[in-house]
């Protein structure tokens, strides 16, 4: 490990872990493997009022599920900490910072009621002119500022600390993704806060403190920060600290819509968590994500993380929009679950007794039955684990109402003749009867009668199974009862052929 390279991914506990904030953690994580440098995990808990119970917990576990580890955060320490920043501004770390910029004038402390910055707001939309903060001391010296604060102080007033805007200053990077980016200083909108009225410092100054006292040498992050980083550069710029490089990934689109990714969108399901109940694995959420405004060499698109990590490179991270496409994750996803069907086959075990179709202590007796019936049901077929559910009920723990197209099928004259054949057939072959029997047996019938495709199918499928389309017939009668299936002929022979 190496202290040259040092990322960080710094979630605020105030949601669960979206697929925005995921990808911006695996590719840190990407970044600290691939150079052997370091992953640090910080939380900026500073807004209480929007913070939710379980919030750290729910970023971690599902980052741990992901697969990512990290060697610094709040439940590891290292020589940094403390790894949340409430805890930090409660050892007063930031207020040292804060204490020099107002000695040295490049701060000040303002009064300003919220009334007033409305009606400032106001006036200047009025005049058609972008928003920006009016300086209150404009012209005053040193002297005149205290006097200002000692008299809005005799009043009650909390104030908030600013820092001075150099309006004048061009601020220029060279983003690891975006290339050359400038922004000057008059494109801020004013003078901005650095400290709120309750104490707590703001995100884009405690975010500097505590990179630079973390020592963070590469900030990778999502292309809504691009604006943030002005204001950042002149934190650095104040103290005269180092300026980390800075990376600024790709929006993330909707592929559908061609509009920005959205938490409200509700066409997409957008949390981690969302996509670990519907039984998605790890490796294809980090499959997925990980193409997600990166490009690798050639034409393969399904990469564990190792893989990933062996053949991350900053400079693959595209400029263009990254287009979250579901079906294009569906299909990831089916990729990796057919790759290990045997190490997914508890999940999907599992999933039948969360759906109630079987209880837990039959699903370890008839294990080796389950095993057989949800390959025969089509695994190979379903996106995630959930959809076995589906595939299993019916017809392996109940049986579907009988349709008016079936019963056309069982009451033709061509089903009539196929279904006799095949009740007698059927009680004739013994109950360990294997896939090939049954094929024979059919074919038999299908000789015998001279009736074939659907007329010969399906009134021997609607029989036994109350299907029309299901997986493949032969394989399907081995795994089920056979008094069960004699029962049901009886019951459709009873109701629709007598």
């Amino acid at each position: 490990m190496t202290d040259d390279f040092r990322v960080r991914y710094a979630p605020s506990p105030t949601g669960y872990l979206h697929i925005g904030n995921a990808r911006t953690a695996l590719f840190n994580w990407l970044f600290a493997r691939h150079y052997n440098g370091t992953f640090v995990i910080r939380i900026e808990d500073t807004d209480a009022a929007r913070n939710i119970a379980d919030g750290e917990k729910s970023q971690l576990d599902n980052l741990k599920w992901l697969g990512l580890d990290w060697d610094e955060s709040p439940e590891n320490p290292g020589e940094y900490g403390p790894y949340r920043q409430s805890e930090r501004n409660e050892q007063g770390i930031y207020q040292p910072f804060i204490d020099d910029l107002l000695k040295r004038g490049l701060a000040y402390k303002s009064y300003k009621t919220s009334e007033q910055l409305k009606s400032e707001r106001e006036a200047q939309q009025a005049a058609k002119q972008a928003p920006h903060y009016v300086y209150e001391y404009e012209g005053m010296s040193q002297e005149e500022r205290e006097a200002a604060y000692e008299k809005y102080e005799a009043q009650g007033l909390k104030p908030v600390v600013r820092i001075r805007v150099p309006e004048d200053k061009m601020y220029e990077w060279d983003d690891i993704v975006k290339g050359h980016i400038s922004i000057g200083g008059k494109e801020v909108g004013g003078d901005w806060v650095i400290q709120k009225a309750d104490g707590m410092p703001t995100y884009n100054f405690a975010v500097v403190i505590d990179d630079h006292l973390m020592k963070i040498s590469h900030v990778l992050r999502g292309d809504d920060h691009v604006s943030n980083t002005p204001k950042q550069m002149m934190v650095y710029d104040a103290f005269g600290w180092d300026i980390p490089k800075f990376g600024h990934m790709a929006l993330i689109i909707n592929a559908a819509t061609g509009k920005k990714l959205s938490k409200r969108d509700n066409d997409i399901l957008q949390f981690v968590e969302q996509y670990r109940e519907l039984g998605y694995q790890p490796e294809a959420l980090d499959n997925f994500i990980g193409l997600l405004g990166w490009s690798p060499k050639g034409e393969d698109e399904i990469f564990s993380l190792e893989e990933f990590k062996n053949m991350f490179d900053e400079h693959r991270l595209s400029k263009a929009n990254a287009k979250f496409d579901q079906k294009k994750l569906e299909w990831i996803n089916n990729q990796w679950i057919r790759r290990d069907k045997d190490r997914i086959m508890p999940q999907l075990i599992e999933e039948l007794v969360k759906a109630g179709l079987i209880s837990e202590a039959d699903a370890k007796v008839k294990h080796d039955w389950l095993v057989e019936a949800i390959n025969v049901a089509g695994v190979d077929g379903i996106s995630y684990t959930r959809q076995i559910v589906d595939l299993m009920r019916e017809p392996f723990f109940q049986l579907g109402d009988i349709t008016d197209e079936m019963v056309e099928y069982l009451t033709s004259e061509a089903g009539r003749k196929v279904f006799a054949a095949w009740e007698e057939a059927y009680e004739a072959l013994p109950e360990d009867a294997d896939a090939d029997a049954y094929m024979k047996t059919i074919r038999a019938i299908q000789n015998n009668l001279e009736i074939k495709g659907r007329e010969l199918w399906n009134p021997i499928r609607i029989a036994t199974t109350h299907q029309i389309q299901g997986p493949n017939l032969p394989e399907l009668l081995v795994l089920l009862d056979k008094k069960q299936v004699l029962k049901t002929m009886a019951d459709v022979k009873a109701k629709y052929l007598a």
